[in-house]
Order: structure tokens, then C-alpha cells, then sequence
């Protein structure tokens, strides 16, 4: 019988190997290394993470591993085969256990449960499937469960796991193939892109019938690692923007690469710019939700400035676009106004129906001024020549060194 010390020095070990995950956790995170594990109750360190729901709420997940234990030996992988850390598996039981009494404790709202690969991946899912349909069928736990698919599982086995969770991810981990047959061979893009495939009908078919049983009413996502090898920011852009259409994913999250003890040679002992990471999500944002495209964020090869934001940058290399008339120009374009935000340019077109727009509209909303000043035009205001020297417009809007808030 497992002791409770056995208990919390499982959760210790399977926690802090869940941090690398960002699946389910948001952008500007302290900084993630796998040299020395944090305690239990540390901010930078593991167990708790926080996600959103369907409608909107921020819940908090118990954030773990089944098992750290893997058979894949991929190179950037802190839990691979071939790495030395300490291992420990939990048994269903016990995840469905440590779920209910941090639940009960009011410490969480939901589970995020992900597992290494061990004996196969029908195996692994099957065990994923059991805590889920434990804490569902026998607990009558109507927390939100985020689950990680195995991609090489059966099919029926990734439509169980849809009845039992709100969420399923499944991680692309590498935005090429190439990457991914050099640094992960166990792993195939095109299982991986089956498993989403069969996610993505999951929830076609819920969505078209009634009184269908609801299937991942949360969506999928998936992660991209960031600086493990030499893929630039513009094809990691575009191979979202292509799991996006053709998958629906909710979000595609980004985990900057953590150097690992004893890494292999094949993947760098440095890790890459956090705010690298953070770019990426800016511009993924974008995409998201204003409509642009990598090619717009990215004309060519390379990464996004770390400097200036991704929407200000866009706008510095698209000056004939601006100045940009408040009372004249289309929403979407409005929305794209540095320092102007989605919800700022409805509230703007809105306003104009009833009254010319000045200048102090924008402080009135909450406009980051300083970023917009050069790029519009309102009744009482025109921005002076002075702004139209893009090189020293850059230089004087760039984001500082410990400058890392959105737009």
C-alpha cells in the first residue's frame, strides 16, 4: 500500500516533469530550466496551472504526469528514455484520488493529466480513459478535465477520451517534419495530424447532431517548441496558421526549449529569448483574433523582432496604410492601428455613428496612446511629420529590456 510520503514524493517528481507542457498554461511565465526542481509550493515551480473554459472562465488544474517513465527517446524531451532523471507512476486510482482531495481542499477546478509512453500508446490512452471515466462514472466530478492524447492510439480509444474531457491536445511538439524525424523518430507527423484529424470530427459530429453525447466541448490544442532547432519564427507561424484551418484548434501554444541535463548533442545547451516566445504569441494572437496572416506578420524567412511588438512592426513596414482616418476607415483596418485593440475599434466606429471623433475619445478608452499618436487621424488631431521616419519611429516605441505587457 503506497504511504502518503510515497504519495507527495510521486506528485513532487510528476508534477515538476508536467511544467514543460504549456498546452494549458499561458505565455510570460517565469523562466522554465530543468537544472534543479522547485518545491511544491514555489510560483516557478509546478502542480497548479490555470486554463479557460468554454465560456470564458479561468479555472486552476492539478497539473501532472501519469508516469514520467517513457519508451520515445526524443532528444528534447527531459523525460526521454534515454535521460537520467528520477522516475515515478502513478496508478489511476491514485491521480483520481489526489484530484478529488486538492478539489475538495478547494485548491483546483479541474484536472490536466498527461503521461509518458509506456508498454504502447493503447495502453497509455487506456490508463489516461480510466481516470477520467473514474473521476465521470464513479465520482460524479463535473470539474474540467484536460486530457493528452496519444497520437499513434486507437481511434477509439481518442473518442472515449472526447466523451470523458472538455479539452484534448495533442503536440506537434516540432513545426517540421524534418525537425521531428531527426530529433523525435518515434514520433510521425502524420499520426499526429490523424489524431487531430479524428478530434476535429469528434467535434463536427457533436456539434451537427442534437442529442449527440458532447465530445471536447473545450476544442484541442497542441505545442510548438521553440529554439530546440533551427525553425525560424516565420515557418513556425505558418504551420499553425495551417493546424488552425485545417483543424480548428483552439490555441497553439509555445514553449521556449529548456536546456536539459546531460542534453545530446543534437539539440542546444542554450536556451532561446523567452520574449522570443512571447513574440510568438503576440503574433499568434493575431492571427487569431484580427484577421492577419503569417505571410503579413512575416513577408520572408527569419524571426519576429524582439525589439517591437509583431502588430507594430507590421504597421512600420506598411506605412502606406497610415495615417489612418478614425471617422473614415473600415474597422478591420482601425483594429490594426498600433495601441488600438479589437474591442477600442468597435467602441471607436460605434461613437462615430453618434459624433466626430477626437483625440481625447482615444484616452477616454484606454488607447495606449503613445503607440497610436503616429498612425491616426482624427477631427482635432493629425500626426505632425515628425512621425514619419520609420527607423527613428522604431527606436523611440521599442519595448525596453524588462518590457514584456501586450498591446
Amino acid at each position: 500500500m503506497v504511504t502518503v510520503m510515497q504519495l507527495i514524493e510521486k506528485l513532487s517528481i510528476l508534477a515538476d516533469a508536467a511544467k514543460y507542457d504549456v498546452s494549458c498554461a499561458s505565455s510570460g511565465a517565469p523562466k522554465r530550466s530543468s537544472k534543479g526542481r522547485s518545491g511544491l509550493g514555489a510560483t516557478d515551480g509546478m502542480g497548479i496551472c490555470h486554463s479557460f473554459t468554454p465560456d470564458g472562465r479561468c479555472v486552476a488544474l492539478l497539473k501532472i504526469l501519469l508516469t514520467n517513465f517513457c519508451l520515445y527517446d526524443c532528444q528534447y524531451c527531459v523525460n526521454r528514455r534515454s535521460s537520467d532523471v528520477p522516475r515515478a507512476r502513478f496508478t489511476p486510482e491514485e491521480v483520481v484520488t489526489l484530484t478529488l482531495d486538492f478539489y475538495r481542499r478547494n485548491c483546483i477546478s479541474g484536472l490536466f493529466l498527461s503521461s509518458g509512453i509506456i508498454r504502447s500508446a493503447d495502453y497509455t490512452m487506456e490508463q489516461l480513459n480510466r481516470v477520467a471515466r473514474l473521476l465521470r462514472e464513479e465520482h460524479e466530478f463535473r470539474g474540467y478535465i484536460h486530457l493528452k492524447t496519444i497520437p499513434d492510439a486507437d481511434p477509439q480509444l481518442i473518442a472515449e477520451a472526447g466523451r470523458y474531457a472538455d479539452r484534448l491536445s495533442v503536440n506537434i511538439e516540432l513545426p517540421t517534419e524534418a525537425s521531428l524525424i531527426r530529433l523525435a523518430p518515434e514520433k510521425q507527423v502524420a499520426t499526429i495530424k490523424q489524431a487531430m484529424h479524428a478530434i476535429h470530427e469528434g467535434e463536427a459530429e457533436a456539434k451537427a447532431e442534437q442529442r449527440a453525447p458532447r465530445f471536447a466541448p473545450a476544442g484541442q490544442s497542441t505545442q510548438m517548441i521553440v529554439g530546440a532547432d533551427s525553425t525560424d519564427d516565420s515557418t513556425i507561424l505558418h504551420t499553425a496558421q495551417s493546424l488552425y484551418g485545417d483543424f480548428r484548434l483552439r490555441r497553439v501554444y509555445y514553449s521556449a526549449f529548456s536546456p536539459i541535463p546531460h542534453s545530446p548533442k543534437t539539440v542546444p545547451f542554450d536556451a532561446p529569448p523567452l520574449l522570443r516566445e512571447h513574440r510568438l504569441y503576440q503574433a499568434d494572437f493575431l492571427m487569431r483574433g484580427y484577421g492577419f496572416k503569417a505571410s503579413e506578420l512575416l513577408a520572408g524567412p527569419g524571426n519576429l523582432p524582439l525589439d517591437i511588438d509583431p502588430k507594430l512592426a507590421w504597421a512600420l513596414s506598411n506605412r502606406e496604410h497610415f495615417p489612418v482616418d478614425l471617422n473614415r476607415a473600415e474597422p478591420t483596418l482601425i483594429a490594426r492601428i498600433p495601441g488600438i485593440g479589437m474591442l477600442s475599434a468597435q467602441r471607436l466606429v460605434a461613437l462615430r455613428r453618434q459624433k466626430r471623433i477626437r483625440f481625447e475619445d482615444l484616452t477616454r478608452l484606454r488607447c495606449s496612446l503613445e503607440k497610436a499618436k503616429p498612425f491616426v487621424i482624427t477631427h482635432d488631431y493629425r500626426p505632425s511629420l515628425a512621425y514619419r521616419e520609420s527607423s527613428a519611429l522604431r527606436q523611440q516605441l521599442s519595448d525596453g529590456p524588462l518590457q514584456m505587457g501586450l498591446w
